[in-house]
């Protein structure tokens, strides 16, 4: 994650801006823009941008583009939703972008791969898990937890570090054997940190703040009425 300029040749920089200007655009248009508006939404948005900049910035790494740092995309999308999620953590990238720029890491030219492994793509998987959740199980508050928050961030973690790997290998910044060695097993360590908190998190908003959790609706988890 967080792959440098110079690490990705100018085809696959290109195509990325591409696909990600569509998704951008895409966001843009589809995001809830009022629920902002209700009951301080939007104080919480930008709260959860700061914090997951802090999180983000605190990254361990030992090569160029290797590094590791909690995504927290799972949490944005059970509570704002897929669009507005993307565009948060697409802040939070603009953000951490910004800041290693000024110690001269440069890193916008590789803003947009970034963009897709770090913030389209996750919000994908944690999306497609909860809609999965739903479907599949009994609407129960602790299958939501479970389900939705605890394995949905996990998945969403071991997810984006197999695409990550996929692209560094597939593009020949490095060999599969380093990357099978020396970074991909500590996705594992980082998806179950990241589910217990992710997990913890949701469950302290679902008890004690409903409102903040976009998803989770308090007539269908605990009262088993459908919406």
């Amino acid at each position: 994650m967080n792959f440098p300029d110079g690490l990705f040749g100018d085809i696959w920089l290109q195509g990325a801006w591409l696909l990600w200007t569509v998704v951008l655009l895409w966001s843009l248009r589809c995001a809830p823009w009022r629920r902002l508006g209700d009951n301080g939404q939007l104080n919480v948005l930008l709260g959860a941008i700061v914090a997951l900049t802090l999180l983000w910035s605190m990254k361990a790494g030992v090569r160029p583009g290797l590094n590791l740092h909690f995504l927290g995309a799972c949490a944005l999308t059970l509570m704002f939703g897929r669009s507005l999620a993307m565009l948060a953590l697409t802040a939070v990238l603009a953000a951490v972008t910004f800041n290693a720029s000024l110690s001269g890491q440069e890193a916008w030219r590789a803003f947009a791969l970034n963009a897709i492994v770090q913030a389209v793509f996750p919000v994908l998987v944690a999306h497609y898990v909860q809609r999965f959740v739903e479907r599949v199980f009994s609407a129960n508050i602790f299958i939501y937890i479970f389900g939705a928050a605890f394995f949905g961030a996990a998945l969403t973690v071991l997810a984006t570090g197999a695409l990550s790997g996929l692209l560094l290998w597939w593009s020949g910044a490095y060999s599969a054997e380093l990357l099978l060695s020396d970074y991909l097993p500590f996705f594992l360590l980082l998806a179950f940190a990241e589910a217990w908190l992710n997990g913890a998190a949701i469950t302290l908003m679902v008890v004690y703040l409903p409102a903040w959790v976009g998803s989770f609706d308090d007539r269908r988890y605990l009262w088993g009425k459908d919406k």
